[in-house]
């Protein structure tokens, strides 16, 4: 979990359902995506935006041949040092078989004032 206090932009908290760690602010659980709050509070993710979303593909190109794969997310700061790291998913292709990826990023616009230190 975060060292980030509660209220603060950037805090964090365990799903519930599937115990990823998640926004603090978030209504819905983008890892499991059930709902954790149907209050007024849940209206933050109206400014809930997706600044990044990349896909791909992988197939075996050789017949008779496998193709092992390791997808590996790695996040920077704005230095380049490294924040995180994950090994998200490995495995392996044979034949025609075929692979798809996509990675996304959500924001969320934090109104002014919110979280600040008094």
């Amino acid at each position: 979990m975060s060292a980030v206090r509660p209220g603060m932009p950037g805090a964090t908290r365990s799903c519930p359902h599937c115990r990823n760690t998640i926004l603090d602010t978030a209504s819905v659980c983008p890892g499991c995506r059930h709902h954790l709050r149907f209050d007024a509070a849940a209206g933050t993710d109206l400014q809930r935006t997706t600044s990044l979303f990349v896909e791909g593909s992988l197939r075996a190109d050789r017949p008779g041949e496998a193709v092992e794969y390791t997808m590996v997310l790695v996040i920077r700061n704005e230095r380049g040092e490294e924040v995180n790291r994950h090994v998200v998913g490995v495995g392996a292709l044979e034949g025609d078989q075929r692979r798809s990826f996509s990675v996304s990023v959500e924001t969320n616009v934090v109104p002014a004032g919110k979280g600040r230190r008094r």
